[in-house]
């Protein structure tokens, strides 16, 4: 029996147009809610997996733009008005999977609304230098987003009124919904499949280095290539976005784009690499905690979720987003990667289990939902008390008691 049985529920995410770690975490929520409507701002046939196309989706009025699917990104300051016009009223709970705008839903007063954040809309925050003060960005860019961003500030707070509860990815996230909305949240680490990303053993190792992800201003591509030039070492880079063709501009023949990847062929990308390369600030990163349970050890940069997923004992920090300060970190870890224990690096990713991310959202919809109904005002539901470090229930029970 599903869980919230007999309830209209709609999942609310930014747009579907790949598989990364925000759509991990949506097809998760498709699985506990299989009797959920999708909506989103748009939707690229093809681009996400099965559990989630399979879902009655919804698209905004983006969708029927003319370009509106590929270029998303520049209708931006639209993103308020597109969310905000989803008709939502009919609904008893709304969950939503936000990073941009999904977060601000209108919904009635008879419907509980539970927002997982993957992020605040970073680029009219923390990241907004990233995107929209770079060296590549046009000067329409530039003067549109400083234009747009108070607007869209003012907007993102007051928007997060309209949520009950708040859940977030990291504790990295839980200060900024704090800062920026003034509402406390619940961490729940995001999904890792430990069943698929498995070691292999030192004896599987290759001459690479790996990146898995989007080409995004805040993942910092360019800062790895640069590094890469210098050293001449071999990188392979899994993934597309809108940095791709100014990334492929500046790389070395040792650069090799491998753009987007099956699932399945992920799994020996990250065994056989030397070592995994995350040089960016990101809210969380589960590609970090797929190459450690996959034996790998990770490069970071000292900020955001990777301090919450990787140690000492599990890869290298560089503590200054520049090219030689990651050129030393690679040295090193060219001199220590055989060091690196695969246990240890598998121990250190059990926290971050798909189950458990399912358990811990079906509990919190479940409690959070009972709490409001109970008393149904405006962020009167508040953190949901999910217990981090010990065993919770099944899915299967928490979806039985809810029924």
């Amino acid at each position: 029996m599903a869980l919230l049985e007999g309830r209209r529920i709609a999942l609310v995410h930014d747009w579907l147009t790949g598989m990364r770690g925000g759509e991990k975490c949506l097809e998760v929520f498709c699985e506990l809610f299989p009797q959920a409507d999708l909506y989103t701002l748009v939707h690229q046939t093809g681009s996400v997996s099965p559990t989630i196309a399979e879902m009655p989706i919804y698209t905004s009025f983006l969708q029927h733009i003319p370009g509106g699917i590929k270029h998303y990104r520049y209708f931006l300051p639209l993103f308020p008005t597109a969310i905000e016009a989803f008709d939502l009223s009919d609904y008893d709970v709304i969950i939503s999977s936000s990073h941009c705008a999904a977060k601000g839903v209108r919904v009635g007063p008879n419907t509980y609304h539970l927002s997982y954040v993957h992020a605040p809309m970073r680029y009219i925050w923390d990241s907004f230098d990233l995107y929209f003060r770079r060296m590549q960005t046009s000067r329409l860019q530039r003067l549109g987003g400083e234009a747009m961003r108070p607007y869209l500030r003012e907007w993102d707070k007051s928007s997060a009124k309209r949520v009950h509860t708040f859940l977030c990815n990291s504790r990295n996230i839980r200060q900024k919904i704090l800062e920026y909305y003034d509402r406390e949240s619940q961490v729940v680490y995001p999904p890792v499949d430990l069943e698929v990303f498995v070691p292999q053993g030192p004896v599987s190792k290759q001459d690479y280095y790996l990146m898995v992800g989007a080409f995004a201003p805040n993942k910092r591509v360019d800062l790895a290539i640069e590094a890469f030039n210098r050293l001449g070492l071999p990188l392979k880079i899994v993934g597309t976005g809108q940095d791709q063709e100014y990334c492929q501009s500046i790389a070395e023949p040792n650069i090799e784009f491998l753009g987007d990847r099956a699932s399945h062929e992920l799994p020996p990308l990250y065994q056989q690499a030397r070592a995994f390369v995350f040089p960016g600030i990101d809210d969380f990163g589960i590609t970090p905690l797929e190459a450690q349970a996959a034996g790998t050890p990770v490069l970071a940069f000292a900020g955001g979720g990777a301090l919450e997923t990787v140690n000492e004992q599990t890869g290298i920090f560089f503590k200054e987003a520049r090219v030689d300060a990651l050129c030393a970190a690679i040295e090193q870890m060219e001199q220590t990667w055989e060091d690196f224990d695969p246990v240890q690096l598998r121990k250190q990713t059990q926290r971050f289990g798909r189950d458990r991310f399912a358990r811990q959202i079906a509990n919190a919809v479940q409690y959070g939902y009972r709490q409001w109904r109970v008393d149904p005002g405006p962020e009167s539901s508040g953190p949901v008390d999910i217990p981090e470090d010990e065993e919770l229930p099944s899915t299967a029970a928490v979806q039985e008691a809810s029924s």
